[in-house]
């Protein structure tokens, strides 16, 4: 349980370095930073989701 946790937070880490990456440097395509934005939303919701039925199957209390 641990090991999928820390490894969506890092994702989701990951996903915000290079959201602002991509916003520093690179000003003319905004498309990537919003790539960037949907993707970290995306593991977030997951890893709430996870989070969340996890508790309710009684693997995390």
């Amino acid at each position: 349980m641990k090991l999928i946790v820390f490894a969506l937070l890092a994702a989701i880490i990951i996903s915000l370095g290079s959201g602002l990456f991509f916003l520093s440097r690179d000003e003319s395509d905004s498309r990537k930073v919003l790539t960037a934005l949907k993707i970290r939303v995306a593991l977030s919701a997951i890893l709430i989701l996870f989070l969340v039925v996890s508790y309710y199957m009684g693997y995390i209390q």
